[in-house]
């Protein structure tokens, strides 16, 4: 079982990823394996809405991450989504990336677990963390919460990890991740099938 772990903030090693790495920690602990991808600080394009990866299940633009991140999507188990916190609002990037990830291949994430993190310096962050959670919660992902929102605080990785209640926060989401990963897996080994989704009606207001 693997959970991949996605960083989009533009600072591989910054406070982002140290939330990110506490969860992989707490994973591998509990036998999940993981793997952190990370944005990088180079430009994402825009979803354009062109329609031009209906059926094809990838964007038509590949030049970032995203057609990679939907490669390794199709085998994994669970997702982990992290970002920073700009003016009470996820980083531009990684919204962009999952606008065009989830359009595109919707179907690799569907009824897969999955939890968001954010990192503030101070606030911002349950305004974020709302933002981030309406892709899962129309594309039938378990959502994943913890003991506190999913969050943590700080100005630097050295302050992130004084963040004791964030860091705790992130290993109680951990082990609910892995959790239901497990229990997913051990449903599928009984036989017991993911539910089928009624898509007929499509309801549009304006005609």
């Amino acid at each position: 079982m693997k959970v991949l772990l996605f960083n989009g903030s533009p600072r591989a090693n910054g406070c982002t990823f140290t939330a990110l790495s506490e969860i992989a920690k707490t994973l591998n602990a509990e036998n999940i394996e993981t793997e952190i991808l990370q944005i990088g600080n180079k430009p994402v394009q825009d979803c354009i809405g062109c329609g031009g990866c209906a059926g094809k299940g990838k964007c038509v633009f590949n030049n970032d991450c995203v057609n990679e991140w939907i490669e390794k999507a199709k085998s994994a188990d669970g997702f982990v989504f992290g970002a920073p916190v700009y003016y009470a609002h996820p980083s531009g990037r990684i919204l962009s990336a999952m606008d065009r990830l989830f359009y595109a291949a919707g179907g690799q994430f569907a009824q897969k677990p999955v939890a968001v993190i954010v990192s503030a310096r101070r606030a911002g962050t349950t305004a974020s963390l709302e933002t981030l959670s309406t892709y899962f919660t129309q594309n039938q992902m378990p959502v994943i919460s913890s003991t506190y929102w999913n969050m943590v605080h700080g100005n630097t990785p050295e302050e992130t990890v004084q963040d004791l209640e964030g860091m705790q926060t992130m290993r109680n989401l951990a082990r609910n991740l892995a959790w239901i990963v497990q229990c997913i897996e051990a449903g599928k080994k009984s036989g017991i099938a993911a539910p089928k989704a009624e898509t007929s009606a499509r309801t549009n207001f304006i005609r």
